[in-house]
This record gives structure tokens, sequence and C-alpha cells, in this order.
């Protein structure tokens, strides 16, 4: 299983340093996600810090920026990396497209495969000097002049994969993607009852092979030195995963267990602008349904049995004080782990 970690965000000067170390541990990926800061500047710092592990956001709102100018920001973390980049997208929700980014909102799934289309024309273009002639429901482009256009990397394509969570989106990421990101708010029960499934049958319809498609994530990891340790990291996660369940969207996945109710009630509190009274109302058993918990003596085997079989690469995130040969040692471990996913395919 590969071992993805995430990237410091706010200060750029802690990239570098943060990025060397990671790779040194072992570390598979190093990974950005759009929270409150810019999921591609850090990559890039990363990119120069590093030689061989994969550098990917996970996730970078795609809606609000047009194809070329997410192709061309892709373009450049890809061949300045040496052809390391993949490029994880994500829809978000209605309200934040509307309310927070201004952008109309129509159905997500059919526009997300649109989008990946064009930015993949962009890049055919780019790369083999053809004309741009790109013609989707949502999205047409014609026009590239050569000025406008970076010099052939003649690099491997660029990966995209998808963040996805409800059935529609699984299938896009398994029929046009390369991998998906699956929400962490997702149980072992709803990855293999609603997830695989429509991901098969995304690969069945598009003849692709699952060696080539990386399934990420699926679930929070927990661990730390001692009990003491985990319980302060699940009371961490037990605010996000309230954050999260506030959500409608994402109503479905407590469904799977029943815990309609429970959604319903962090939606009210989320509407009430009671964010500090939420994670009050998530237990320990609901934590433990979402994440994967364990000290670090533990935690290998708590992911196996979270994660394994069905997951390709996971994210795992070490507290500041962690000794460099223990987060070594755990990352190599996890590694030993079965997984599918060999490689992404070398043809656009």
């Amino acid at each position: 299983m590969r071992v993805f970690t995430a990237l410091p965000m706010r200060c750029w000067r802690e990239v570098a340093g943060f990025a060397a170390a990671a790779e040194e541990a072992g570390f598979d990926g190093l990974m950005t996600i759009e929270l409150g800061h810019d999921p591609f500047a850090p990559l890039a710092v990363a990119a120069l810090a590093t030689e061989r592990v994969e550098l990917t956001t996970s996730v970078a709102v795609a809606f609000p920026r047009s194809p070329t100018v997410m192709a061309s920001q892709a373009w450049d973390l890809h061949t300045n990396s040496g052809g390391r980049f993949v490029l994880g997208l994500g829809s978000q929700v209605k309200g934040h497209n509307e309310r927070r980014f201004g952008i109309p909102w129509s159905p997500p799934a059919p526009r997300l495969r649109d989008y990946i289309g064009a930015l993949r024309a962009v890049w055919w273009c780019w790369a083999t000097g053809e004309p741009l002639d790109y013609r989707g429901p949502h999205y047409q482009l014609t026009l590239m002049t050569p000025d406008f256009s970076p010099e052939p990397s003649r690099l491997p394509p660029i990966p995209v994969v998808i963040a996805a969570v409800g059935p529609a989106m699984l299938r896009v990421a398994g029929e046009v993607c390369d991998g998906v990101r699956l929400h962490p708010l997702c149980s072992r029960r709803y990855l293999e009852e609603i997830c695989l499934p429509q991901i098969g049958e995304g690969l069945r319809r598009s003849g692709r092979v699952r060696a080539h498609f990386d399934l990420h994530g699926g679930g929070f990891v927990v661990t730390g030195s001692d009990d003491a340790a985990v319980a302060k990291a699940m009371d961490k996660i037990r605010r996000r995963i309230a954050f999260y369940a506030s959500t409608r969207t994402y109503l479905p996945i407590l469904s799977v267990h029943g815990l309609d109710d429970l959604g319903l009630k962090l939606h009210r509190l989320s509407i009430a602008g009671r964010w500090e009274d939420m994670a009050a109302e998530i237990s320990d058993d609901v934590v433990r349904l979402f994440a994967a918990c364990g000290t670090y003596r533990e935690i290998v085997g708590a992911i196996e049995r979270r994660f394994g079989g069905a997951a390709d690469s996971i994210d795992l995130n070490f507290s500041a004080n962690t000794p460099t040969g223990l987060r070594r040692e755990l990352v190599s471990d996890i590694q030993r782990i079965p997984h599918h996913f060999e490689r992404f395919s070398p043809a656009l």
C-alpha cells in the first residue's frame, strides 16, 4: 500500500525541509488540500526539494478555474518535477460553488467529465502541436497560438484523479480518470457496497484495467505514541467528522449505517452556527466507523483491516515530534500491505 502525507500549507518556508524529510522517510506521495490556502504553490516548492516522491493536489476545486488555467498549472508542475505530478480535482458542493466562488451550478458528474476532456485536449495540443479543437457540452476550446503554448515535455501524460462520493461521480472516476480520492467520511462498508461496484462499472465501460487505477483513502487514520495521544487525535478527527456529516451531500454515507438522524441534527446545528457543539454528537464508535485507530504499535494492523484489499494508497500524518526512524519503520510496514495499483497508464 502506498503512503502519502500532507505538506505544510500555511508557511512556504516550511515546505522544502518537510518535503525532503518525508521523501527520506520513504513516503510515496506528498499532497495538498484546498481549504484555507492555495494548493499549488507548496507543491512547486516541494518539487524542487525532492527527486522521487509523487506530488498531488488532493484535491483542487475544478470549476472556479477554467480548464486551460488548470492545464497550465498542472503542466508546469509536471514538467518541473520531472513527471511526478498527479492532478487531483474535486467538484465541491453546490453552496460553495455558488456562494463562495460565484460559479453557476450544474450536475457535477457530467460537467467534471467534460472538464477532464477539455484538460486533456489542451495537453494533447501542447504535446503534439495539433490544433486545439475541443467541443463539449460545457467547454468549447478552439484557440491556442504558439506564444501561449509551453514547450513539449516528452514526459508521460499527467494523471488525473477525482474526489468522488456518490455513484455518478464514482462511475466517472472509473471511466475517464486515473484514480479516485475517496472522501475521508467513508466507512469500510460504504467502500465495499457503493464505491467499489460503481468504480468497477466505470472501468468496465471504458475497458480500462484496475492495475492502472489508484484508489486512495476512504477513511481517516488516527494514531499516536500511546492511548492518550490516540484519544487526543480522535478528538481532532471527531470535529472533522461532525463538520463533514453536517453536509447533506454526505447523508447517503450515514444512511448506510442508519445514522440519518445524526446527520440531520448536525445539519441543524451548522445552520444555527453552533459549530463548537457538533463534535460532542460524534461518539467513539462513530469515529472508529470512519477511521483506522491505534497506537504506533497497533496502527499497521488497523490500517490493513480497515483498508486492505480495497485501497491502494492512504494518507498518514505524524506529529512533529515523531522520531524519524519510527516514521520510516511505520511507512515501510504499511507499504508491505498488498494492493492492486501498479502504475498509471502511459497513454493519454
